[in-house]
């Protein structure tokens, strides 16, 4: 079993029309085991950017405190908010620092950018960015995702055909993957607002 594997996750960004969404399952395990069912994967940076940290669970949370610290700075200095290609770059730029001895964490960020437009990006532990225009898929599960959101994936969604088509891709998923499940965790975000909704596994 490969470190990235040791805790499970299940990440999935996948984009609308003027809008995004970024899901996640909620198991964290060692291993086979189970330990919390409620794990967070998902962070807010701003209201409009999020970051989605698959991979070792303990480099995850020490990553994500470097990156918000960053962001503060950035927003103390600039009197602004990062765009989401700037916080990928700042991203990369902090995994590749860290290549001889990486975090065990593989990114996925999405956000709106100018005019409303969604970006996703997902990169490896050493920072090597991979944008895409649909989806973006990362942590133990993503063979599986890979496949329900090329199925599932339509272009210019709205956001409540957005929610539906990300979260039955994540619950299709997980139930082919025995390092993640546990329901999901789904936020859509839109120019004017947020949602966020937690997913019943199908086993719960």
């Amino acid at each position: 079993m490969q470190i990235f594997e040791y805790n499970g996750s299940a990440l999935v960004a996948m984009v609308g029309k003027n809008c995004f969404a970024i899901a996640s399952d909620r198991r964290l395990g060692v291993q086979l085991q189970t330990i919390a069912t409620d794990f967070q994967r998902i962070s807010k940076i701003h209201d409009r950017l999020f970051l989605g940290l698959s991979g070792l669970a303990t480099d995850a949370q020490t990553l994500y405190q470097r990156l918000v610290f960053r962001h503060k700075l950035y927003q103390l200095r600039e009197e602004r908010d990062m765009k989401p290609e700037t916080f990928a770059s700042l991203v990369s730029a902090i995994l590749y620092e860290k290549r001889f001895g990486p975090y065990f964490c593989q990114p996925v960020i999405a956000g709106l950018g100018d005019e409303d437009k969604p970006f996703i990006c997902t990169m490896d532990s050493i920072g090597a960015k991979e944008l895409a225009k649909d989806f973006v898929v990362a942590g133990t599960a993503s063979e599986s995702l890979y496949g329900a959101c090329e199925s599932m994936f339509k272009e210019n969604m709205e956001p409540e055909e957005l929610f539906e088509t990300v979260s039955q891709a994540l619950l299709a998923s997980v139930d082919r993957d025995c390092l993640s499940g546990w329901g999901g965790h789904v936020y859509v975000v839109t120019p004017t607002e947020v949602k966020e909704r937690i997913l019943k596994g199908r086993m719960d």
